[in-house]
Parts: C-alpha cells; structure tokens; sequence
C-alpha cells in the first residue's frame, strides 16, 4: 500500500475506554431504572453515538428518554472517568511517532462528542499527532455512514486509495468500506477477528505497531 492517510477510531482504537463505559452506562441504567445490561452487550454499542448506543439496547424508549440517558450518561461517565481512567493501549505513543516520522497524516473519525475527545487527547499528550479531527457533531451522519470519511479526504485533499481506516469495531469498517478506502481491524478492542472479516476488513492486526507490516 502507497499509504497517505490513515483515518483512526478512538475508543477501543487508541484508548481503551472499555472498562469506564461499560461501568457509565450501567449506572446510568441503573439511576434511570432500566433494565441492566450486562457488560457485552453495553461494550457492543462502543463506537456509536451516546444515543444510538442506548437505542439500540432500548428501542422502545422515546426520543425524549433517549436524550435524557445521554445526558445523565455523560455526567456519570465525567466522575467514571475520575475513578476508572482509561489508558492508551500499548504501543500507541510509538506508532503514533513513528507514523509522523514516515510522513503519513493521522487523523481521527470517532463518535465520542468533542468536549471529550480533545479532553483526552490532551490529557494522554497525543493531540500534536493528528492533523485533524472528527468528533460527533462534525458530520450529519456517522458511523456507519462514510460521511466522516468522505469528509475527511474532501477537506485533507487525498485520495480513497491512499487511505486506510483503523478501527475495532465493525461499524468503522463498514464506514471505510463504504468511503472505498482500504480498512484494518484491530483485535486489541471492543470486537473480535472474525466480526471484523465478517464486515469485510481488508486487514486485522493484534497489536497496533503491526499497522507497519501492512503500511
């Protein structure tokens, strides 16, 4: 591959945020009395929206309810975050270095709001690797869509070839898949090898420094 561009997920991706979530929205169940979700099931909405993560576990509740479970949502996983801070996955730092050395551009295509995301990106010290960023409210639509993707190479000037989206999740293969550009799972995360290859990944890898095997 004659790699450009490589167009990152975060959760699950870069940060393992598994753990701090999946405590987040159980208690957000729980204060808000629903039914709770086991661990599993909440870690399967990692890369979705706030709201169609609960959505989809709660597809009866109104759209009222829904917005009412994101914002008590993100209030508890605020104090989560405090008590159980998620961490970058091994490697990160170096990859992330060493992508810089070799000229590639990183960006990031996530579905975590942007408060959030710049948060973290400062706190682990890695906002100077990622030329630009995507967060929820900077598409209309996001994954699955290609929207962020599409996005991304209009407003960066590169080409779908030149480009690879890395992510754990299904929904950012789908999203790559779907923006023609080549996609690399990542088994470290939220999902397994065969859900990625189901969803047609083009390349899974184990540890984020293999990303330089395909490269």
């Amino acid at each position: 591959m004659d790699t450009k561009l490589v167009i990152f997920d975060f959760d699950g991706t870069i940060m393992d945020t598994r753990k701090t979530i999946v405590i987040a929205k159980q208690e957000t169940m729980r204060q808000m009395g629903l039914s709770i979700a086991d661990e599993q099931t909440c870690a399967d909405t990692i890369g979705l929206s706030a709201k169609l993560g609960f959505q989809s576990i709660y597809p009866e509740l109104s759209d009222d309810m829904l917005e009412l479970c994101v914002q008590n949502y993100r209030k508890i996983f605020d104090d989560t975050k405090e008590k159980v801070p998620p961490t970058l996955f091994p490697d990160m730092i170096d990859t992330l270095e060493k992508l810089k050395e070799k000229g590639i551009v990183c960006t990031i295509a996530t579905s975590r709001n942007s408060k959030s995301l710049n948060e973290f990106l400062n706190k682990m010290n890695i906002v100077q690797y990622f030329t630009y960023v995507l967060a929820a409210e900077d598409t209309l639509l996001l994954k699955p869509n290609p929207d962020p993707v599409i996005k991304t190479l209009h407003d960066l000037g590169y080409a779908a070839e030149q480009t690879l989206v890395v992510g754990d999740m299904p929904v950012d293969i789908q999203m790559g898949k779907k923006a023609g550009v080549y996609t690399c799972g990542v088994t470290y995360g939220n999902s397994d090898r065969n859900k990625l290859i189901e969803a047609g990944a083009d390349y899974v890898i184990d540890r984020i420094s293999e990303l330089f095997d395909i490269l």
